[in-house]
């Protein structure tokens, strides 16, 4: 049936084959799955259609997609997705900026859910998006407890690409960047991203410590520079919210030193 072809279709997208070369190409799906090339080529479309995968323009391979992650993360801990609804909704109340959750997909950051300003235009565009981790306040925040070790190997055979003009260039400068980081309790970026464009994000962790998540606000810089450390503490508070919604009640620092 067509379901079963999907699912044998995000099965193969699973693999560990597919997650270590960044996605398969419609030949190579076709030939795990034991179906046609143009069955699976349409089955593919329809997935990416609906989230559930997504293709590389670049590459023209196919990957698992954001929805697909959202599902996950659901299904593994309902509560943090429940609660990141209003907590991000009070975030923009206070900041006056537009607000997001992430999690980390190998060396990308994934927006699962963003609430922006009534007046703003609507954040869901962020929804499902794929950014690199390396350059972003809330790459930075859910690599707040990797050492030096454990980003060479996540970032083993990646380089790390040039955002904007403050964007770290090593994995030695994004090590620096992520100790200052932890020394201030949150991360910010200042242009890393893209020419100006700042932001602030803290990590949400699970109750047993380990980043789960991050939470950030990123607006232009005339608007958000003059309270940036302000803003980081509403950013921490409502990360800490979410860390107790998830049994963490501790106040939130690195768990490496």
């Amino acid at each position: 049936s067509a379901l079963q072809r999907g699912l044998a279709i995000l099965s193969a997208l699973g693999t560990e084959e597919a997650l270590a070369g960044g996605g398969l190409g419609v030949v190579r799906v076709a030939e795990l799955v034991g179906r046609e090339k143009s069955q699976v080529s349409r089955a593919l479309q329809t997935l990416a259609e609906a989230g559930f995968a997504e293709r590389d323009a670049d590459t023209r391979c196919y990957r698992l997609g954001w929805r697909l992650f959202a599902l996950s993360a659901a299904a593994g801990d309902a509560r943090l997705l429940q609660a990141a609804g209003p907590v991000l909704e009070d975030l923009v109340a206070r900041t006056g900026e537009t607000a997001h959750l992430s999690v980390l997909d190998g060396v990308d950051v994934l927006t699962l859910l963003s609430e922006a300003p009534a007046a703003a235009v609507r954040a869901s565009g962020w929804q499902g998006r794929r950014v690199p981790a390396s350059c972003t306040s809330s790459g930075r925040a859910l690599l707040f407890d990797h050492s030096a070790e454990e980003l060479e190997r996540r970032f083993s055979g990646s380089d790390l690409p040039r955002c904007g003009p403050n964007a770290a260039r090593s994995l030695r400068q994004l090590h620096e960047k992520i100790l200052g980081d932890r020394a201030r309790g949150v991360a910010v970026s200042d242009e890393e991203f893209e020419v100006g464009l700042v932001a602030v994000a803290a990590p949400v962790r699970s109750a047993r410590g380990a980043v789960a998540a991050a939470v950030n606000v990123s607006a232009p810089k005339f608007r958000l520079g003059a309270k940036l450390e302000r803003t980081g503490r509403h950013v921490l508070a409502a990360a800490e919210s979410l860390s107790s919604t998830l049994g963490n009640h501790s106040t939130l620092e690195a768990a490496t030193p």
